[in-house]
């Protein structure tokens, strides 16, 4: 009776052994570039981006647990809005931020990214203006698809460019308005004048 039970339990065991327990499945990148596709849309950052912030507070030493705080925090809130005109990155909870650019004002894309960032799947996308700035004017970080986003930016930016300023021709339009308003004013004073019956007369100065 002791064989057949000791045989039972190593089958038992080997299925055990060699039974797969299902993986979960990937995220691809694939869905923020099906974001891209449809504007407006609104991109929250990978859940990477999270193991990046917590491997990188470990940096801090002592101050470990309120910069991971704050990191986390800034996971939770980060939001990346982009629609026809430009995009929007806000984050904060009780210091909101937000920074808003139009397409028309990037003037450069860089993608940049550390040893830990390569090994999370994860790269930055900064974008830069001609303010005369150094540092990025925003930075897209969390987006797996970065080289999509960064091809997406580029796009825009030749599109906008490339696109008949519209803003150009108001000048225009008001001198046309300015001149016309002035043509009316001069019949209005011709016509004050013929019903006068004379002409106008302007006062002289008096010596006295």
């Amino acid at each position: 009776m002791g064989a057949p039970w000791r045989r039972r339990v190593g089958v038992d065991s080997l299925d055990m052994t060699n039974a797969r327990l299902p993986s979960p499945a990937p995220v691809s990148s694939s869905t923020d570039v099906a974001f891209l596709s449809r504007l407006p849309t609104v991109l929250h950052p990978h859940r990477n981006l999270l193991t990046y912030y917590v491997l990188t507070s470990f940096l801090a030493g002592p101050g470990f647990p309120i910069l991971l705080l704050l990191h986390v925090f800034k996971f939770q809130t980060l939001r990346y809005e982009l629609d026809e005109e430009g995009i929007t990155v806000r984050w904060g909870i009780l210091f909101r931020r937000e920074v808003s650019l139009t397409y028309a004002r990037i003037q450069d894309i860089h993608l940049s990214s550390n040893v830990v960032e390569r090994w999370l799947g994860l790269a930055k996308v900064q974008v830069q203006t001609a303010s005369g700035n150094a540092q990025a004017e925003i930075t897209i970080e969390g987006v797996q698809a970065f080289e999509a986003m960064r091809d997406f930016l580029y796009s825009k930016m030749r599109g906008s460019r490339g696109r008949p300023a519209t803003h150009a021709l108001a000048p225009a339009g008001e001198d046309a308005l300015a001149s016309t308003l002035r043509e009316v004013a001069a019949e209005v004073r011709a016509l004050r004048l013929g019903l006068g019956g004379g002409e106008a007369v302007t006062p002289e100065k008096k010596d006295g």
